[in-house]
């Protein structure tokens, strides 16, 4: 294995992943979000052949297409005779289809999916998208934080994670002491630095910092013109302006931009794993290309200043 997919530790959890992550979204098909149908037996070729290697870390969700894609992970995993040596699974509790996202909840969610999995227990597990509920909710008694940490006393869960969108909630429940893992997502790119105080709070905490969405919903991965939106919105003309720009320095280079996108988050020493969404067998290895591809330090001195203007920021 490239020293640069060498397995970094996942803060102090004592679990070593590789810096990219599998990320499960597009197994189960998400075309809303994604803009294409992924066939249930592609997704299910996808995950047998991430199981090959190089990457050790994958990540899924109650709630990603309905369920699909832990059905998916599921069967590779009955295929495959179990899950590799040292691999790591993650998934994501939810809440329900009326919103409901109470302690008891949270234990549906979790049984929903290790029965799809076909397992019963996960290294990790996050609490999904809290900005869904008011924070008192979350860390009320009987509520999804108390019941996460029982679940991880019951050993279902050997460590815990918080993954969602709005960084000043989720210093708030890093702030519980509840949780060894963050996850975020479209607020460390190229584009958008909205995390950047948020990782270094977890990273000086000692919890671990997952990083998603590096390509922005595509747009950092297919460029301005094939992809106009950022975050699955449509993209403002200045973040589509800085695109076109960001994707013109990296051709002076000869660097792919996906490369450029996906390495921003890799070289940060605060950021243990990248996810990276992917459905289809072959993205597997040119995900790895990108994440090893060799990027001039002069492209980097271009790239380290491309971001949008801080009001353009997800937050």
């Amino acid at each position: 294995m490239s020293t640069r997919l060498a397995k970094r530790p996942l803060g102090r959890t004592g679990l070593e992943v590789t810096p990219v992550c599998v990320g499960g979204g597009p197994l189960g098909s998400m075309p809303r979000n994604f803009g294409y149908d992924v066939p249930a037996e592609q997704g299910v070729r996808t995950v047998l052949r991430a199981f090959e290697g190089p990457f050790t870390f994958l990540d899924t969700s109650n709630n990603y297409s309905g369920g699909e894609s832990e059905r998916r992970i599921g069967e590779a995993i009955r295929r495959n005779g179990g899950l590799p040596d040292g691999f790591v699974l993650s998934t994501k509790v939810d809440r329900a289809a009326d919103g409901t996202f109470d302690g008891d909840q949270v234990r549906r969610s979790i049984s929903e999916s290790l029965d799809r999995l076909g397992l019963d227990r996960v290294p990790l597990l996050f609490l999904h998208d809290p900005e869904h509920i008011p924070f008192e909710d979350g860390v009320a008694p009987g509520g999804p934080v108390e019941a996460l940490v029982r679940l991880r006393g019951e050993g279902v869960a050997e460590h815990l994670g918080v993954a969602g969108g709005p960084v000043g909630l989720l210093r708030r429940y890093l702030d519980t002491g509840a949780f060894e893992v963050l996850l975020t997502h479209n607020r460390w790119t190229l584009i958008d630095r909205s995390a950047d105080d948020l990782i270094g709070y977890a990273h000086g905490r000692g919890i671990g910092v997952v990083n998603g969405a590096p390509f922005g919903g595509g747009i950092l991965a297919k460029g301005a013109a094939a992809q106009p939106k950022y975050a699955y919105r449509s993209a403002d003309e200045k973040i589509l302006a800085l695109v076109r720009h960001i994707e013109t320095a990296c051709a002076e280079h000869g660097v792919p931009l996906a490369a450029a996108a996906l390495q921003f988050s890799m070289r940060d020493p605060r950021v243990s794993s990248t996810v990276v969404g992917i459905s289809r067998p072959e993205r597997v290895a040119e995900t790895a290309e990108y994440a090893t591809w060799d990027i001039p330090e002069q492209l980097w001195e271009t790239l380290d200043n491309a971001a949008a203007p801080s009001s353009l920021w997800q937050w």
